[in-house]
């Protein structure tokens, strides 16, 4: 629940085709009863959507101000792991551990029904090639209903024929993309949020539990490719990342190729 003292919607610069944009034109109409889903198919993939995510975080906490003062509500944000686990994305407050769904497929309609399940409303997916195919009779007609915003997005933090630009002006938008990389055995040692100062879910066992179960998705190689990859995008030590706004049509046949190889 560190987001919701940690992010506000002034320390990121966002562009739409070169040009000035808010928060507003990335995600319109947002409400609050949207949900954001990001779909993950690499290991600690979805660190390459991380702006897009915590914009979509400021925009829950943002539309109904009761959520930063009052209540304790975590954000209706979902990740879903195709395939397999591909470490823990806990630390963006994907919490609890039901927020990340570890699909054990690569069944198309599996993860079509999963994302429908949990109302997401707002989608981001890999960039993946497109594939025609057919998911279960309604499905797709409920995303298609039910979905406002699709986003394409890279792992590496900058996607392919990109029209949106969105780039942290603070460093504590780097906070969750660190901590998600932060070795277990630091993780152990640390249990208490920088950013507020009291104990929150890193000081619960169940959340170092799910950080314990999901260290077996990653290997010390992998996460050091991973901080490589990212320190590689810092200037000044913050990052720009791009994506490509789409149609759900399309999300919905990128979808389909989630965790396959790219041919």
């Amino acid at each position: 629940m560190h987001v919701m003292a940690l992010l506000k919607r002034e320390m990121f610069n966002v562009s739409i085709h070169g040009q000035p944009a808010s928060l507003e034109d990335v995600f319109p109409n947002w409400h609050e009863h949207d949900r954001f889903g990001l779909v993950i198919d690499e290991v600690f993939g979805g660190i390459g959507a991380t702006h897009l995510l915590q914009l979509a975080m400021t925009a829950y906490y943002d539309v109904k101000v009761s959520r930063r003062t009052t209540l304790t509500v975590y954000p209706e944000i979902y990740a879903f792991h195709i395939g397999k686990g591909h470490g823990a994305h806990a630390h963006y407050d994907f919490w609890p551990a039901r927020r990340e769904v570890i699909l054990k497929t690569l069944d198309h309609r599996e993860v079509l029904d999963a994302i429908n399940d949990r109302g997401i409303t707002r989608l981001a997916v890999p960039d993946r090639p497109m594939r025609d195919v057919v998911h279960r009779p309604k499905e797709e007609d409920a995303a298609f209903d039910r979905i406002e915003s699709a986003f394409v997005y890279s792992a590496s933090g900058r996607t392919a024929a990109a029209d949106l630009a969105i780039s942290g002006n603070d460093k504590r938008t780097e906070h969750n993309p660190r901590q998600t990389l932060r070795p277990l055995s630091e993780l152990r040692q640390n249990r208490v949020s920088s950013a507020t100062g009291r104990p929150v879910k890193e000081a619960d066992d169940t959340f170092l539990h799910w950080i314990v179960e999901r260290e077996a998705d990653v290997t010390d190689e992998d996460r050091a490719l991973v901080q490589s990859r990212r320190d590689a995008l810092k200037v000044d030590g913050l990052v720009e990342e791009t994506y490509r706004r789409v149609g759900i049509a399309e999300a919905l046949k990128r979808l389909a190729s989630a965790g396959a190889p790219a041919k």
